[in-house]
């Protein structure tokens, strides 16, 4: 447990906020310090360490057989003002599994590979899950290396200057690996409000997100009559009402979220004449996410004399896990003894893609309180041991399968 809790605090360094957290967005200079951090541990324990054209991180342990490799890991960037365990707990919790094996002698047939992904967050470029994406074919390449960060900084170039640019023949593939396991925190409530130490995933939640925007006409907020308005802000207040009332009456399990809003001219003395929101919605049924689509059609063309329009912006359908990669992980985890509970996940994340291209499957920890991409996240030592030790026992047990 101490060289779990060193890594921990070590990687925590990296980006520190001052407040309990880490921003650590792709290939700034404090992921590159957590990379270079990852680098010098494996190699210290003589893993092998490449990276491929997506700056991907691959540091193997060898096996006793030719065989494929099984790979466990996540990705160390953050969101902004983030916390110290999403993404790098999954990183450090399957390398403690690895150094585990060589310090106790534990020889395997297949390689162990720990894997960190690039660009999981998206939140220096979008979009989320890029590097996996493209591994998985979910996203072209050459779009991908041309996207742009706020400051106007192409991906291929901040990839390029890292240092962490491989050659494409290093990439996760179904010829040279036979499993993917991530462990991550759970970043919900639920694990700690029902007192159990591990979620066993059994997939990802189904989603879609829709853009939707009213358009007003800008005027004088001192000599408009009220009736003669045409304020897109109070129109969009008209449509999250109708959203939130209408989805309230579908299955009481939906999630959805009026996450990004802007609007203008965002000047006090001028009528709003234009208003941006997003809908994320999400749950396991795709009938359900069905429904929701059908919400958002209903809306009215027109709202308090101001046109509505909306689009689907992305969408994906529920990822169900193996259920014999699942199953080993809930035989790891009875078999040491933990109270767990068998879930699906609401967030998204790499394993997802990751399972169209080999088995795949997810462990998660509690999360305290449920606070996540914040600075209160946090999930105790003893849980973060505890899920380090189903990934030990997965990776053994996989490897005799």
């Amino acid at each position: 447990m101490e060289r779990l809790e060193d890594k921990i605090k070590t990687f925590g360094k990296y980006g520190d906020t001052g407040k309990g957290g880490i921003t650590r967005l792709c290939f700034t200079e404090p992921n590159l310090q957590a990379r270079a951090e990852f680098c010098r541990r494996c190699e210290a324990l003589g893993l092998s360490v490449k990276t491929d054209d997506m700056g991907n991180i691959y540091a193997t342990k060898p096996g006793k057989e030719d065989l494929p490799a099984i790979a466990v890991g996540s990705h160390l960037d953050s969101v902004v003002r983030g916390g110290n365990f999403d993404g790098v707990l999954g990183v450090l919790t399957g390398l403690e599994a690895l150094e585990t094996m060589i310090v106790e002698g534990i020889e395997t047939r297949h390689p162990m590979t720990v894997l960190v992904w690039t660009n999981e967050e998206g939140s220096r470029f979008r979009p989320a899950m890029m590097s996996s994406g493209v591994i998985a074919g979910k996203f072209d390449q050459a779009t991908m290396l041309a996207v742009k960060d706020e400051e106007g900084i192409a991906f291929k170039d901040a990839l390029e200057a890292s240092g962490f640019k491989g050659d494409a023949t290093n990439r996760f593939s179904t010829k040279g690996y036979s499993a993917f396991l991530e462990l991550h925190i759970e970043q919900g409530p639920v694990l700690e409000a029902e007192g159990k130490d591990i979620g066993v995933v059994e997939g990802v939640l189904g989603m879609v997100n829709y853009e939707i925007k009213t358009r007003g006409q800008a005027n004088h907020a001192g000599t408009t009559p009220m009736p003669l308005r045409k304020d897109a802000l109070y129109a969009m207040v008209a449509v999250i009402q109708y959203l939130h009332d209408e989805l309230d009456k579908l299955d009481p399990s939906l999630v959805y979220t009026t996450g990004e809003f802007s609007g203008g001219p965002n000047v006090h003395t001028v009528i709003p004449d234009n208003v941006r929101i997003t809908i994320d919605a999400r749950h396991r049924d795709p009938e359900v996410i069905r429904q929701v689509v059908k919400v958002i059609e209903s809306l009215p063309a027109e709202i308090r004399g101001c046109p509505v329009t909306y689009r689907e912006q992305w969408a994906r359908n529920t990822i169900d896990f193996k259920p014999d990669m699942v199953g080993i992980v809930e035989e790891s985890t009875k078999t040491l003894g933990y109270p767990y509970k068998r879930m699906y996940s609401g967030a998204g994340h790499d394993a997802q893609y990751i399972a169209d291209l080999v088995p795949a499957t997810m462990i998660f920890v509690p999360s305290d309180t449920g606070f996540s991409h914040c600075e209160e996240e946090h999930t105790s030592l003893e849980q973060c041991w505890k899920g380090a030790n189903v990934i030990l026992h997965s990776l053994l047990a996989l490897d005799q399968k």
